[in-house]
């Protein structure tokens, strides 16, 4: 190493897990300290952790008025994660509902000391990402538009700009910045101890020494939490344990996705530049390098994030559990494996070159498979919540503790944050997979984020479906919910390597062949990973027509129906079959399976209803077969009458297909003739294969979910999670065909409908057709008229069909509608768009009816 960088006090390994030596704030194993007050009796909500993230719930739960709310601290307040964290705060995430979180915990932390008296240590120098290659100026520019429409202050600087802000850079390779004003770090135990300072100020009970021993449900629903001190009765329990969580949740029969991770930082004494200038540095983050670096006192603070090959896993605390008495205490650093970044770090700030270091932290992070925390409650466990795995717990703690205390005093959530739900796991999460995802997601932590990203690490799980192994290595996989699915599909000629990019990339030209081959032919499209439910009993239709807001269908019939939330908002959407008297079948996305089976399961449990719920989606395979051709292929392998006017559209039939039993449903989300067919999985292999053995006369042949995506749009289909979430209610979605509000019974959401109707519309969904060239929209991109900012869009694709750009975005009122021009920003140049009258493709259903009438007029 050519530097002089010197480690002049080495850091003291007498603290490290190593070490049988405890921290003076540890407790030894099994001694519990007395408590200087008397333990409750009872909680509304108890909280478990007394890290940055627990502790800000307790403090925005009782603010908000929650009396009773306990929270239990094994230790002491800040031990584990939150009191060695470089406390980094920043408004910026390449991700759009976590920008809430973090806008929201800025703002919290600005004004904390002045409401609890409480000293924070806030600095907000401001942060500066550095782009040093076109790809990542690319990124900026992509990120730039998904920020533009929200209050994120945010701006993309020229090398200039990034020199005049900070001086002490190597300018020879900084091609932008991404520069975030407001940005900076707090110091995490003062956060901390003024968040507890406010709950208790505004009425919670925080205890500790107090370790959690047991959990029990009641039948009643609450828990009853044993501690050393005696016994709580809760009427819930939010885990905010920290890299103890795992613990928690097994105490329950559950194991939570989580794994602790070494993080390593390392800070110098004095540098002579950094104390000669006249403000704080803002803090960097050098991504080709993978390191961040902020000013600490008048040295450097710089912590990276090691590649996976070298990164360290705390993987014994898996499967032998965290050792007892730990909590304020370190791994043992290793300068060594971090090297390659501390001299990257040395090229792009020089004066780190004759800095002395006076301590290497290593502690203790929790990481999540994709490096998301899971926040909100669980599926399966009444009256549990989590708050855990939080890599990034500083920033992520105001914010969190604002989401999780709106939520549980408003029964929904205050807005959209699925991708953080902590039922995206389940029992395919084995600890070898969350193993390789963790590595991969802390190596990959500074990569290039590009749209349609896929990390290949850990895959397949055990989530494959029948035709999985015929399918593999003849189209690009993507992962869904565990699931393996095909993206698209492979020609002889055309470059099959993983190509990820922010324009059209080499995916482009096999797509736009699938989805000629749905809308002149015939494809076959494998949707195993559906969320499947079957719900029965005494009290099925009642349940179900109190949860959706359309009429239920008959039987023999499919629907389309929307679950509301009390507020009116879209909490999701499902096709429901009625498969018999009394018997449903309910068909959700893959990505939210769990998110509604335990809207469902809440809903039969508070009304009391006598149903039977079970998930089938493991089990049964799914086979979408679309296009003009797929009954004449299908019927070739059944006595049943598939013409259209035995097997109408939305109908569902039990039939016999090559001599397999399964069901057919009439319905294609393509928009084209076709069918799904839900069979024993099993049984699907030797179902596909008769189809596309079936099938050759008509140019049969795959096609994947990037074809049906731009075939969706085409035909004006709006998506859940894209069109339609807990941000947006049904009305200004255009869903209001599925809504029925003269039904007799009083589905959740009806009576906020009802107001929302009676006080019009402030905005609308908008179909938009775009003028590009070689990038298109894929949603979440700031719609702009006359200079300013009136817009987002939802979702986007290249329509085939019709040579064009097509968008979904929201728009005020005044602006949707038909011919009114607008702009979309695409990596930061303005389009032009204009507002049209969806779809810009019939329906096959509506053609067939059109050609019907057409002829019966003629």
């Amino acid at each position: 190493m050519n530097s002089t960088l010197s480690l002049s006090s080495p850091f003291s390994p007498s603290i490290s897990t190593l070490s049988p030596s405890l921290s003076p704030f540890s407790l030894s194993n099994g001694d519990v300290g007395a408590l200087r007050k008397r333990l409750k009796d009872t909680a509304e909500t108890l909280i478990i952790g007394g890290g940055c993230v627990g502790v800000s719930l307790a403090y925005h739960l009782a603010k908000l008025g929650q009396k009773d709310v306990v929270l239990l601290e094994k230790s002491e307040l800040t031990a584990g994660s939150t009191w060695h964290a470089a406390g980094l705060t920043t408004y910026y995430h390449p991700g759009i509902n976590l920008k809430k979180i973090h806008y929201y915990s800025i703002k919290l932390y600005e004004q904390l000391e002045a409401e609890t008296g409480q000293a924070v240590g806030f600095h907000q120098p401001g942060s500066i990402r550095i782009a040093s290659t076109v790809s990542r100026v690319d990124e900026m520019k992509y990120q730039m538009t998904r920020t533009h429409w929200h209050s994120t202050p945010q701006f993309l600087i020229s090398p200039e700009e990034v020199q005049e802000l900070c001086p002490l850079l190597n300018m020879d390779k900084v091609l932008a910045g991404l520069h975030t004003p407001g940005d900076g770090h707090i110091d995490p135990y003062s956060l901390t101890m003024a968040l507890a300072a406010g709950a208790r100020m505004h009425g919670a009970h925080i205890y500790n020494p107090a370790p959690v021993t047991g959990l029990f449900p009641t039948p009643d629903g609450k828990w009853d939490v044993h501690t050393p001190h005696g016994t709580i009765r809760a009427n819930r329990v939010v885990n905010a344990a920290g890299f103890w969580a795992r613990e928690v949740g097994q105490m329950i029969g559950l194991e939570h996705p989580t794994i602790p991770v070494h993080h390593q930082y390392v800070v110098t004494a004095t540098v002579a530049e950094v104390k000669a200038l006249k403000k704080e540095l803002p803090v960097i983050r050098d991504l080709e390098g993978s390191y961040y670096l902020r000013q600490e006192r008048d040295g450097l603070l710089f912590g990276p994030y090691e590649k996976q090959e070298k990164m360290v896993l705390q993987d014994s605390w898996v499967t032998d559990g965290v050792p007892p008495g730990f909590g304020k205490e370190l791994f043992e650093s290793d300068l060594d494996r971090i090297m390659d970044h501390v001299e990257m770090a040395m090229e792009m700030v020089p004066v780190l070159k004759h800095a002395d270091i006076i301590n290497i932290v290593s502690g203790p992070i929790t990481y999540t498979p994709d490096l998301l925390p899971m926040v909100g409650p669980h599926q399966g466990v009444q009256n549990y919540w989590t708050a855990i795995g939080f890599g990034y717990g500083i920033i992520h703690a105001g914010g969190v503790g604002k989401f999780l205390s709106d939520w549980i005093l408003s029964g929904e959530p205050p807005y959209d944050l699925i991708e953080c739900d902590p039922n995206r796991y389940s029992k395919w999460t084995t600890v070898p997979f969350m193993c390789a995802k963790a590595r991969e997601s802390y190596g990959f932590n500074n990569l290039v984020g590009y749209p349609k990203e896929e990390r290949f690490a850990g895959r397949p799980t055990s989530r494959v479906s029948g035709v999985y192994e015929l399918l593999k290595e003849k189209g690009s996989m993507g992962f869904h919910a565990g699931w393996e699915q095909p993206h698209y599909f492979y020609k002889p000629g055309d470059d099959v390597r993983y190509r990820p990019s922010f324009k059209r990339t080499n995916w482009f030209g096999p797509v736009g062949r699938e989805c000629q081959l749905v809308m002149e032919k015939v494809g076959v499209i494998d949707l195993s990973p559906f969320g499947k439910f079957m719900v029965k009993g005494k009290d099925s239709h009642k349940l179900l027509d109190r949860l959706f807001a359309n009429t239920l269908p008959k039987v023999g019939l499919t629907n389309i129906s929307h679950m509301l939330t009390p507020r009116g908002h879209v909490y999701a959407e499902l096709t429901i079959t009625q498969l018999a008297p009394g018997e449903f079948m309910l068909i959700t996305g893959s990505g939210s399976e769990l998110h509604d089976l335990r809207w469902i399961e809440r809903e039969r449990t508070d009304g009391g209803y006598d149903v039977d719920i079970s998930n089938v989606t493991d089990g049964i395979g799914v086979l979408g077969v679309a296009g003009p051709n797929s009954r004449r292929v299908l019927q070739k392998l059944t006595s049943e009458d598939m013409s259209d006017g035995a097997f109408r559209f939305l109908h569902c039939k039990s039939i016999e297909l090559a001599d397999i039993p399964l069901r057919a449903t009439r319905i294609s989300y393509t928009g084209e003739l076709g069918w799904e067919l839900y069979m024993d999985m099993p049984k699907m292999e030797a179902v596909y294969q008769a189809i596309m053995e079936a099938g050759q006369e008509e140019g049969i042949d795959n096609f994947g979910t990037y074809a049906m995506a731009s075939l969706r749009l085409e035909k004006g289909f709006r998506g859940w999670g894209a069109e339609m979430n807990c941000d947006t209610n049904p009305l200004e979605a255009g869903l209001d065909y599925f809504i029925k509000l003269n039904k007799p019974a009083d589905f959740v959401g009806k009576q906020a409908l009802l107001e929302i109707k009676s006080q019009g519309l402030t905005r609308n969904l908008a179909y938009l057709t775009m003028d590009t060239d070689d990038v298109d929209p894929e949603g979440n991109e700031t719609i702009w008229h006359n200079g300013k900012v009136v817009g987002n869009t939802t979702s986007g694709a290249y329509s085939y069909t019709t040579r064009k750009s097509l968008a979904f975005g929201y728009l005020p009122t005044h602006l949707a509608t038909i011919g009114q021009n607008v702009e979309v920003e695409l990596l930061g140049r303005k389009y032009p768009a204009t507002v049209v009258q969806e779809p810009l493709v019939q329906t096959e259903p509506t053609r067939t009816r059109l050609q019907k009438k057409s002829r019966g007029g003629a």
